[in-house]
């Protein structure tokens, strides 16, 4: 059910009741659709989004561009499988281009984030060369604007 999806996906924290009003079913059949997407691993996990400068958490992110060569009969996926259980990476792509895959790492500061990728990620048979840059300020992330100073957005209406 797409419409139930882009609902929980702009807010997941609705109650059943809110989210059965706008789709004109049952608040059951909202919590049964909502458990079966669940099961099926439609719905991976709900998240908040938290603006950790505002929290006063100091964290260092990276995009790490990585050019790899494919391995026999499992071409990229190996050696993505095997990047993505390290704990400082938040998230991990194939992508097409330049390079292979982009990753995304987390870290407490520049040498941590430096150190993961000299010692961890460059060091893994199949790397060809890592390109990291550090991200500086982040203004929207998942589809949310992290630092909005509008009050209103609606347009302005005048005779």
């Amino acid at each position: 059910m797409k419409q139930l999806l882009e609902l929980l996906e702009k807010d997941c924290t609705q109650p059943p009741e809110h989210l059965a009003a706008m789709l004109q079913i049952s608040p059951e059949e909202v919590v049964a659709h909502i458990k079966r997407l669940e099961d099926e691993k439609v719905i991976v996990k709900y998240q908040p989004i938290i603006n950790w400068e505002q929290a006063g958490v100091d964290k260092v992110t990276a995009i790490i561009d990585v050019r790899i060569t494919p391995q026999r009969e499992v071409g990229f996926d190996a050696i993505a499988e095997r990047i993505c259980r390290f704990p400082e990476v938040v998230s991990l792509y194939l992508m097409s281009g330049a390079y292979d895959l982009s990753v995304m790492v987390e870290g407490q500061t520049l040498k941590e984030v430096a150190q993961f990728v000299s010692t961890k990620l460059s060091t893994i048979d199949g790397v060809i060369s890592t390109t990291t840059h550090f991200m500086l300020k982040r203004y929207k992330y998942a589809g949310v604007i992290i630092e909005d100073q509008e009050e209103d957005h609606r347009l302005v209406v005048s005779p």
